[in-house]
């Protein structure tokens, strides 16, 4: 029989810390949020901060925002454009990956759980840990790759028909929600590229100024890095931004193939 151990410090029963709302507060909402620091030598928890929404703006992030300011300064999360644009506050939220500065509260019963990222290393509270995930989309170059240079004193245009093949592909914020999101991401992550660094591999493949197709689906054609995709479509479910990179890792694996024939 297999047997598992958690690494050090990985299991949640840390002593949960109350903060309560004001006594005159006429919205109360409660927050549970995932709290470790790699500063003590104590096991994740979840503290508790009780809101007045009265108080508060609607998103999630405008919460998150109120309790470092006003209630618990020692809470640690990224935060930037608060326009669902940078990808910085990505976090779980009530078992979703999304943006809590696209997550209304009022769509949320009952308590808000907000976790970090899953299948993601913790800096610390909601911060995960990106440099493997920066690593894989480095890994594919992420880049116009050219052969023959562009005409003298010009740029290398495109037809507005070419220029759409790119739409669904370019408006990525490399969030990590989809990859996160990913149950052969969370077993493979080690080999398997995920969803958002697929989508950002097809982006250039389906460019038309780009030269080295062929060596792009050369790095590509892999057991690992491709194919641990089995289409459960979490990516396209949980992307904040409405696109759908298991659509994008099909092609991919279609011009695999017919490059084959």
């Amino acid at each position: 029989m297999a047997q598992f151990s958690l690494p050090a410090h990985s299991k949640i029963n840390g002593k949960t810390r109350t903060y309560e709302a004001p006594a005159n507060a006429q919205t109360p909402k409660t927050f549970e949020i995932y709290r470790w620091s790699p500063d003590d030598d104590e096991n994740p928890r979840f503290d508790r901060y009780v809101l007045d929404l009265a108080d508060c703006g609607p998103m999630v992030l405008d919460a998150l925002i109120k309790i470092k300011n006003e209630v618990d300064p020692t809470l640690t999360f990224r935060r930037s454009c608060r326009e669902g644009i940078c990808g910085s506050c990505s976090m779980n939220i009530n078992g979703t990956n999304t943006l809590a500065c696209i997550q209304p509260i009022d769509e949320l019963g009952g308590t808000v759980r907000i976790t970090p990222l899953p299948a993601m290393e913790v800096v610390k509270d909601l911060v995960p840990d990106f440099k493997h995930f920066y690593a894989q989309y480095a890994s594919i170059e992420p880049w116009l790759k050219t052969k023959t240079p562009p005409p003298a004193g010009k740029e290398r245009i495109q037809s507005p028909q070419q220029r759409e093949e790119l739409d669904g592909l370019y408006e990525c914020i490399l969030c990590a929600c989809c990859s996160t999101g990913c149950p052969s991401y969370w077993w493979n992550q080690d080999k398997f590229l995920g969803p958002a660094i697929l989508l950002q591999a097809y982006r250039w493949l389906a460019d038309s100024r780009d030269e080295l197709m062929g060596e792009r689906l050369d790095q590509l054609e892999d057991p690992f890095r491709l194919y641990r995709c089995h289409t459960i479509m979490n990516c396209s479910n949980v992307c904040p931004k409405g696109l759908n990179p298991a659509k994008a890792i099909a092609e991919i694996k279609k011009l695999v193939v017919e490059r084959q024939v």
